[in-house]
């Protein structure tokens, strides 16, 4: 069967490989439609240094089953399915307690291990998530992104009617955007890129701050009556964005770091004191799927319009490398197989 594989930093393209062979905890999926993540792109730059080559990209992967054993999902051949791509070993500390995102031995498809941009896949049958058929083969990849926006809003415990400022209006930002107004929030979105806000406002997120061209904070209290914003989502991975955080957030308020920084960020502790801030981690997700695919079913979530284009399988290594040198080009491009 053909695969998507990075060989090596700046080296991608198709190649054959052996059919996988189905273990009896696992279920054959034909592959239907993958997205291509922010993750493949710091593969092929040779940015990512979680990733080992060669190896078959693709995590966010939905697909039909076409061989499945014993499951408890009520899981058959034809069944549609987006995959948990998080493998976890279930027995370490963080597993015992149900965040299997932060297991001690997390392996991530296209990162770790092989990924789904290819003809076929096999994975565990309780890690794949029954999708509805009224969702199209090329916008189910996007409950996967949209998860991890939600594992942000879940780690802050975001209320409705509370104001949450989310620094990076790229897909995840956006998505978490989008959540928040669905569960009752007032979501702020800061960029840098005034045409990706002009976009978030036309999808009914009222408040948008150009961080280059107004005063950030400023407008954030103007906002907020003064109070500044009870939760702040930290999704652009800028260390000065980083730390801005720190002041954009209300005393007494919860910050989510879902940006990955490439170097150390140096804070100011003493801030955190003074308002005694609850800052959290937010890796990946931990059982948001079905929430997810919830959100995009019931169209309380528009996720599908993050979606820029729709490639054909065989153009995926030449996106990617269009993706790598234009990063603002598109917003999402997901490929169907």
């Amino acid at each position: 069967m053909k695969a998507v594989c990075m060989y090596a930093p700046g080296e991608i393209g198709l190649t054959e490989i052996d059919m996988p062979v189905r273990k009896p905890e696992e279920a054959l999926i034909r592959v239907r439609a993958a997205g291509i993540c922010g993750s493949d792109i710091g593969a092929f730059r040779g940015t990512n240094n979680l990733v080992t080559y060669p190896r078959i990209i693709g995590h966010e992967i939905a697909g039909e089953i076409v061989e499945v054993g014993d499951n408890s999902r009520g899981l058959k051949p034809g069944s549609r399915v987006i995959l948990d791509p998080y493998l976890y070993c279930g027995h370490c500390y963080p597993c015992s307690l149900g965040r299997t995102n932060c297991c001690e031995d997390l392996k991530v498809l296209g990162v770790h291990v092989d990924g789904g941009m290819a003809e076929y896949i096999t994975h565990p049958s309780n890690m794949l998530v029954p999708v509805p058929d009224g969702l199209r083969w090329e916008h189910i990849p996007l409950a996967e992104p949209m998860t991890i926006a939600l594992h942000a809003i879940h780690r802050t415990k975001l209320k409705a009617g509370e104001h949450i400022a989310i620094n990076g209006a790229g897909a995840i930002g956006i998505l978490i955007a989008m959540c928040a107004l669905a569960y009752g929030a007032m979501p702020i979105l800061i960029d840098i890129v005034q045409e990706r806000l002009d976009f978030a406002r036309r999808l009914g997120i009222d408040y948008t701050i150009d961080s280059s061209r107004q005063d950030l904070l400023k407008t954030i209290s103007d906002i907020t009556s003064g109070r500044m914003a009870e939760v702040v989502a930290e999704a652009s991975g800028a260390n000065q964005a980083i730390r801005s955080t720190l002041y954009m957030v209300s005393y007494a308020g919860r910050i989510a770091l879902t940006g990955w920084p490439k170097n150390e960020t140096p804070l100011p502790t003493d801030m955190i004191t003074k308002k005694e801030l609850d800052i959290v981690g937010s890796r990946t997700s931990a059982g948001e799927f079905a929430e997810a695919v919830a959100l995009m079913t019931t169209g309380r979530v528009n996720a599908q319009a993050v979606l820029s284009k729709v490639v054909a399988f065989g153009e995926i290594p030449g996106m990617v490398r269009e993706l790598s040198e234009y990063p603002d080009r598109y917003l999402k491009v997901n490929a169907v197989i």
